[in-house]
């Protein structure tokens, strides 16, 4: 977590981290100039870590030219070094502004009269040709060094011939008949052949040149049978086919019929892996006669390793829209029922299979079918696909070999997308987990406590009958502190959370904490606090994290679990409320704001400049003003009814035309309007908390969603009922039935907005005058109905499972920040603004940057001098640009006019697109400074018309030349 919290840490002003880089690049180059060989390499192999630490072109591009004058006048090893360096930071090669003198430096050493030397060279130029993909000096050398003598030489030219082919176009279809010669000449050793033969995979820039590389390969691999080029060359036609893409079909074909044909098992199990590739690749390119092929050689093989292979490759198209195809009958064709399909008998035959790796891939075959092809009649592949499944549960959940472990995680994964598809199999799978939970193994209990939690997320099957057997489980784990115990700890309160729809009995608490204070360490126990906060079980959380706080070392810990304690104890008095008693939800709500307040407070002191828990302040400041406005709401609504409008308010509001005036004495006060506006506000700032989330998971995301929907739901209930009746429209906020819910406080939630709804489209429908009781007495029943579900605090409050941060550097940049750039008021400002993307340890987990948008705006700070009449273009700057990252880096330039003589703030912010097109609010936000100066001439000239003397002749015409 620290290392992804330090790529935030992007506070310091740029000039500020220059210099860092300065003297960081300075230390390195003492070391390239020190006469000591030991020395040298430590400098060499440090700059990939300098590279990533600052990732801007203007350091990289001097680095890697001090490492090409190491390259040229070093001796092999240390350009070896250099080598691996360039090799290992390839996606900073871009940012090298000066290519040609970095490649001549390079280049100096082809011609050495040392093959080795000639041989890293060519390496080197290889590792290079993403920047250098047409110079024709570097192709004419690899030409010339496949025909070299020396064998290490000709396999650096080979390394290079691959790397340039898969860049240049040209270059490939100039070195695609010397590679043909060679292979095809008798005088070219078979290795040397079976390292050429790869170099046609990237022979795919036009048609032309693919099919005449797949006709070399069709010679070879019917020339040359022997096992070693035959692998070499098939493997070869699958990638070229792959990245050409029209050829995929024949290929496929041709697979297949090695896979039958072909007696050696080698060339069959690299038949498998290629049609794996395919599968995963162009699931939509298989045919049904393909899969049928495949279904038959994996019945008739009599070897247990390569019907794993095949099935493997089936249970991946399985899973894809191949599966369809198989199915779907030809027209014409008389309808069969699905068991008479050869890959739903291979799959029922290998369902009990011997082999565990087998079985789980029958089993994901046969519940691959049951969710994908639901409109056919399946009920026995169904009970086919359960009986399998629990078989495998019974035989790994007693192993715990990694095997076992593997397959019972497939058989698991299995289960969930069953019950998915087919809810009324979830009692039958939830009751055969809960009997093997008590025989199995420790690790396997484990994975089956996080299938049971996923399986009672999505549909409520675990009854508080089955309670009984998890708490006997949980009283049964022993005082062993091992950790597996304590996973097995977590795992299983984590189901009890799930399944204990309401609050935790007292029992249950007891037995949790007792075990917690027998077996477990302080790590345990917040996790399963972490976990009951998830779930909503607040009071459960609000004791644990108390026990923690005195367990922990840091100031910063305790503060954030004295925060999690006071927001766990807010929301455990909201659990009090009661429909109809509006006196103590007021009370209740005060409590809780109470809390909220004091925990807001120790969140604040937890937070550190390179953890700021920007996204917990936001969402709990959020809370805060939400209860706030639903205290505010019952008291006007109070109000209302102790003053109700008199009986012709409705005669008034028409005859002023002012509809606030149906409210009478109240709306006066425009408290309704009030309460009104403020929901919309929150509803706005909760949808700019989702736009910052962009590392959230899904589920945060939801939560977050929901909270904004509560929002404009009582917003639109205030206005249906008291502001405007006659115009309030209930299409818009009618609920998606088909929509999947993914947990149980978003069903307890969607279930509250849908009765509120009704009942606000009830009162809304009956003829005038409405009861202003019933109407604020539904307004109060919805603000309690939705405070009686308990918050669920998401996994992001708590954990970041992706990190993603921009840093920018823009030029030209002052040394000190609050120093401004001085232009020219005649001469335009040309804003180049670079960045970088940071990632944590698991890029793009949950989204991906597609593009990066830059919004560069500026504002007048400062007059100096006359006002001048200046046309309103002219007096502000607002540009906004969109551009892809390569390789995690991007750059663009703005060109900005500043007429008007003073000091702008210039603010450049940026904001992600994800590959769906939704604009996330990341930032950073930059600010500079730029002062206006007016240019000497009209300085001079306006001089001059003060003093009542015109211009000169020769000034005149220097005015006219002046523009160019």
């Amino acid at each position: 977590m620290a290392a992804s919290a330090k790529s935030f840490l992007a506070d310091a002003g740029y000039g500020e981290q220059e210099l860092d880089a300065n003297s960081a690049l300075m230390e390195l180059d003492k070391g390239l100039r020190s006469g000591k060989l030991g020395e040298q390499c430590e400098a060499v192999v440090r700059f990939p870590r300098l590279f990533q630490k600052y990732p801007f072109p203007i350091l990289i591009n001097s680095a890697f030219l001090k490492l090409a004058d190491v390259f040229r006048v070093g001796n092999n090893f240390l350009r070896l070094c250099v080598l691996k360096v360039t090799q290992q930071s390839e996606k900073h090669l871009e940012k090298i502004l000066n290519v040609d003198e970095f490649v001549k430096r390079v280049f100096s050493v082809i011609h050495s009269n040392d093959p080795v030397a000639r041989a890293i060279t060519l390496r080197m130029l290889g590792s290079m040709a993403s920047i250098i993909p047409e110079r024709k000096n570097a192709h004419h050398s690899i030409r010339q060094s496949l025909d070299s003598h020396d064998n290490v030489e000709v396999e650096a030219a080979i390394f290079a011939a691959a790397n340039f082919s898969a860049q240049s176009k040209d270059f490939a279809a100039g070195i695609c008949n010397k590679i043909s010669e060679m292979i095809q000449g008798l005088a070219t050793p078979v290795d040397l052949k079976l390292k050429l033969i790869p170099i046609l995979q990237h022979m795919h820039h036009d048609a032309s040149l693919a099919s005449s590389s797949r006709q070399l390969l069709q010679q070879l691999v019917t020339s040359y049978p022997s096992t070693k080029m035959v692998i070499v060359t098939l493997h070869t036609f699958t990638l070229l086919a792959a990245s050409s893409l029209v050829d995929i079909p024949k290929q496929i074909q041709l697979l297949l019929q090695y896979l039958k044909n072909d007696p050696r098992k080698a060339v069959k199990r690299l038949a498998i892996q290629d049609l794996k590739l395919l599968a995963n690749k162009t699931p939509h390119t298989w045919s049904r006669e393909n899969i049928q092929a495949l279904c038959e050689s994996a019945l008739h093989t009599p070897y247990d390793s390569l019907k794993l292979g095949m099935l493997s490759v089936l249970s991946v198209l399985s899973g894809t829209i191949a599966i369809k195809q198989y199915f779907s009958t030809a027209p014409g064709a008389a309808a069969t029922t699905a068991r008479s399909f050869d890959l739903v008998k291979l799959a029922q035959e290998c369902c009990y299979h011997n082999n565990r790796g087998i079985a789980a891939h029958g089993v994901r075959i046969l519940t691959n079918i049951s969710a994908s092809c639901q409109e056919k009649d399946l009920l026995p592949l169904e009970q086919d696909a359960g009986f399998g499944l629990e078989a495998l549960l019974v035989l790994c959940s007693q192993d715990d070999s990694p095997g076992a472990q593997a397959t019972l995680k497939i058989t698991l994964t299995c289960m969930v997308k069953l019950v998915k598809c087919r809810p009324h199999l979830s009692q039958s799978v939830v009751e055969s987990l809960l009997t093997q939970l008590h025989s199995a193994q420790d690790a396997a209990r484990i994975l089956m406590c996080h299938c049971l939690a996923a399986i009672a997320m999505q549909l409520p099957v675990l009854a508080d009958g089955m309670l009984g057997d998890l708490m006997d489980l949980y009283k049964l784990i022993g005082r062993s502190a091992t950790d597996k115990k304590q996973e097995l700890l977590v795992s299983l309160a984590t189901v009890i959370f799930v399944s204990s729809q309401k609050a935790l009995s007292s029992e249950i608490k007891t037995v949790i904490k007792q075990q917690l204070e027998n077996a477990s360490n302080g790590w345990t126990a917040y996790r399963i606090a972490r976990q009951a906060s998830r779930m909503g079980n607040h009071d459960m959380a609000r004791e644990l994290y108390q026990s923690l706080l005195t367990q922990v070392a840091s100031e910063h810990f305790y503060f954030w679990l004295n925060s999690l304690k006071e927001f766990s104890h807010a929301e455990q008095c909201l659990t009090g409320l009661q429909e109809d008693n509006y006196s103590s939800a007021l009370s209740c709500i005060a409590e809780a704001l109470k809390s909220y307040h004091k925990g807001i407070a120790s969140l604040t002191a937890a937070s550190t400049p390179l953890n700021p828990l920007s996204f917990q302040c936001g969402f709990v400041k959020l809370r805060i003003d939400l209860l706030q406005a639903f205290s505010q709401l019952i008291c006007t609504c109070n109000s209302l009814k102790t003053s109700p409008p008199p009986a012709i308010a409705t005669t008034i509001a028409m005859t002023s035309g002012n509809d606030l005036q149906r409210c009478g004495r109240i709306s006066n006060q425009a408290s309704m309007k009030h309460s009104m506006e403020e929901f919309r506000n929150l509803a706005t700032r909760y949808g700019e908390l989702y736009q910052a989330s962009f590392d959230a998971d899904s589920a945060t995301l939801r939560n977050v969603e929901l909270q904004q929907q509560s929002c404009l739901l009582i917003s639109h209930a205030i206005e249906a009922l008291i502001l405007d009746p006659e115009s309030a429209n209930f299409q818009e906020y009618s609920s998606n039935g088909t929509a999947q819910v993914e947990s149980e406080y978003e069903r307890r939630m969607m279930s509250v907005f849908n009765h509120v709804l009704e009942e606000v489209e009830s009162l809304n429908r009956k003829y005038a005058p409405v009861s202003y009781l019933a109407s604020t007495a539904c307004l109060c029943n919805a603000v309690i109905a939705l405070l009686k579900v308990p918050l669920s605090f998401q996994r992001y409050f708590f954990q970041k499972l992706q990190s993603t941060s921009i840093k920018l550097a823009l030029s030209p940049s002052p040394r000190n920040p609050a120093e401004p750039i001085a232009v020219q008021n005649n001469q335009q400002l040309a804003l180049k603004v670079e960045g970088v993307v940071q990632h944590g340890s698991k890029p793009g987990l949950f989204r991906k940057i597609q593009s990066v948008c830059l919004n560069v705006s500026s504002v007048l700070q400062s007059k100096s001098g006359q006002d001048y009449k200046i046309p309103i273009d002219n007096m502000t700057n607002e540009m906004e640009q969109r551009v892809e990252p390569h390789n995690d880096y991007f750059s663009t330039q703005f060109l900005l006019n500043f007429v008007i003589l003073g000091t702008h703030n210039i603010t450049v912010e940026s904001s992600v697109i994800d590959s769906n097109g939704i604009v996330w609010k990341t930032g950073p936000k930059t600010t500079i400074f730029v002062k206006s100066l007016e240019d000497p001439y009209s300085q001079q000239v306006r001089l001059q018309q003060q003093q009542g003397q015109p211009p000169s002749q020769q000034q005149q015409q220097r005015t006219a030349y002046s523009r160019f």
